[in-house]
Parts: C-alpha cells; structure tokens; sequence
C-alpha cells in the first residue's frame, strides 16, 4: 500500500533524561522526514487486552512507510535514536495503514 502509515508506540519511560534528550530533537526531525504527531496520551486504565499497560502513548503519521524508513535509518540521526533506546523500556512500535473505511479488513 502507498500512502501514509501512522505509527503506533507504547512504552515505558526508564530514564527521564535520556528520553528527555531524544525528545528535545525528535519532533523537529521527525517532521523534516515526514512525519507528524497527531497524538500523545499518558495511561489511564486497562478496559479490555492482554497487552500489559504502557505509561506513554506516540501516534505519528507518516507520509509513506519509505518517510518512516528514512527517519530511522538516517545516518544524521546515529546519535539521536539510542536516546529513545535508553529511555524507554517495554517499547511497542507498530506500523499501521491508512484506511478509508474497514472494508479492507471485512472481506466478503
């Protein structure tokens, strides 16, 4: 599929500083590499799953699965990424695409 991909990531902070680091820099590159943050949340409460809790969620959409690849495999960025690495504990980074409507998902 073409088109934006938003990616998922749950997690734990495991060491405010080094988070705080990648988080100084991450949003603007994020979206030098075409990305964009449409949502932050902080854990409320488990309804239903049997996935364990995370404090921190990250949506970001990005323009293209090949937007996201540049973002994590660009040799300017070396430094930045083990910050999230160090910082963050039980991470959860999925990718998903963009839909329309469910028909995809609801064959007949």
């Amino acid at each position: 599929m073409e088109g934006p991909v938003y990616a998922l990531n749950l997690f734990n902070v495991a060491d405010a500083e080094e988070y705080r680091a990648y988080s100084r820099r991450s949003a603007g590159e994020v979206e030098a590499h075409g990305g964009r943050v449409v949502a932050l949340g902080m854990f409320r409460e488990s309804v239903v799953g049997d996935i364990a809790p995370r404090q921190a969620l990250i949506v970001v959409e990005w323009e293209s699965k090949a937007a996201f690849d540049s973002y994590r495999s660009d040799p300017a960025l070396a430094d930045l990424h083990p910050h999230r690495e160090n910082g963050a504990a039980d991470y959860i980074w999925h990718l998903f695409d963009r839909l329309d409507d469910l028909r995809p998902l609801l064959p007949r």
